[in-house]
């Protein structure tokens, strides 16, 4: 939407509407599943950087946009897919994890990502309408989600965050982000706003059907967001949460 970015109430109200046409229950959120790289954390460069590294010793191409394209899948089935594609081969879990630990050992010897600017506000916003957060995230490094916990301790607890150990089918199926209702209170779909930044996680958060929102934070373009189902898309979380008060007020006139 670029620089020029802007939305209304009518949007809103649109994109609420696009939900309700597709649920049997009317959107009534109470819980926030937020994505970790690329919607918490501007992590993104550094991962496609070390997963073109560690697939190109392996004998696999791997480009930044293929970084972004599976970004949110389980490392090891992304190792597997590009190692059936390009070579011809059915690697083991042991093999495909091989490789993902190679990418994580150069991603740790990177400097940490920053927490994208907004994300705090957002949080903050979301508790005092009585919402609970959570994180969903394909990511199974322990030092990463050590990492989330002590950034966010205001705001999350390890039973909130659902990592790629909870559950056997990633992004882009329904299991992390069903699973991420259940832990964060056993809530229902319709109770769920999905925040995203991946072709594959909009794909998993619609297919849980929850509303799920978009947030543009690297190369690929708008439609590809949208065109996997998205109800509603900003180019920052920081437009998210400059915009949150305008969600709410759409749902709890008089808020």
């Amino acid at each position: 939407m670029g620089m020029g970015f802007s939305i209304n109430r009518t949007m809103f109200q649109e994109a609420i509407n696009q939900y309700n046409r597709g649920s049997a229950h009317p959107f009534n959120p109470k819980v926030v599943l937020f994505d970790m790289d690329g919607v918490l954390y501007d992590s993104m460069p550094n991962h496609a950087q070390v997963w073109m590294l560690a697939m190109k010793e392996n004998g696999i191409k791997f480009s930044a946009k293929d970084a972004y394209a599976t970004e949110g899948a389980r490392g090891v089935d992304t190792v597997k897919k590009y190692a059936k594609a390009q070579l011809g081969k059915d690697l083991t879990d042991e093999e495909a994890e091989a490789i993902y630990q190679l990418k994580a050992r150069y991603f740790h010897e990177l400097l940490p990502p920053s927490i994208f600017d907004g994300v705090r506000d957002l949080m903050q916003k979301i508790r005092s309408c009585g919402l609970k957060i959570g994180v969903v995230t394909g990511s199974g490094q322990r030092t990463l989600i050590e990492r989330l916990l002590n950034d966010f301790s205001d705001f999350l607890t390890e039973d909130q965050v659902t990592t790629a150990f909870d559950v056997k089918r990633g992004k882009p199926n329904p299991d992390p982000y069903l699973t991420g209702l259940r832990k964060a209170g056993n809530y229902a779909p319709y109770e769920g706003i999905v925040v995203e930044n991946a072709p594959l996680g909009i794909r998993s958060g619609v297919a849980a059907h929850c509303f799920t929102v978009a947030i543009n934070s690297g190369p690929l373009s708008d439609s590809s967001l949208l065109d996997e189902g998205a109800n509603i898309l900003f180019p920052t979380i920081r437009k998210f949460a400059d915009n949150w008060d305008d969600l709410i007020r759409n749902l709890k006139p008089g808020f």
